[in-house]
């Protein structure tokens, strides 16, 4: 399921970038918030692993919502992180659905102005 995620919006941005001329710049922000959010779940993870000090689950919503969240959706699959608390995947989900929709509608907006 998430790598399905990931595939369908990959294909959200070819199609906004073919139909539409989205500027690279928005490849450019999702791919580096997308580092610095992995780097943040593996910090948090070696942290978890230490018993030391965590990065509250809020500060990684946060980034998620703020374009990271391809790269929160990979470190929690690759480095087994967050994974299994349900009430953190809920909110991170809904994240997901917020950013995605706001992808949408900028996407949009962008085109009828642009048009």
């Amino acid at each position: 399921m998430p790598y399905l995620v990931l595939a369908v919006f990959a294909l959200l941005y070819l199609a906004a970038t073919v139909l539409y001329g989205l500027a690279p710049l928005v490849a450019a922000v999702y791919g580096m918030m997308s580092l610095t959010c992995f780097a943040v779940y593996a910090i948090d993870k070696r942290a978890a692993r230490a018993k030391a000090w965590r990065t509250p689950e809020k500060t990684l919503w946060l980034l998620g919502l703020l374009c990271g969240w391809p790269g929160a959706l990979l470190a929690q699959q690759w480095l087994r992180h967050k994974t299994n608390k349900r009430s953190f995947q809920l909110v991170f989900w809904m994240t997901v659905v917020v950013n995605m929709a706001g992808f949408v509608w900028l996407t949009l907006q962008y085109a009828q102005t642009n048009a």
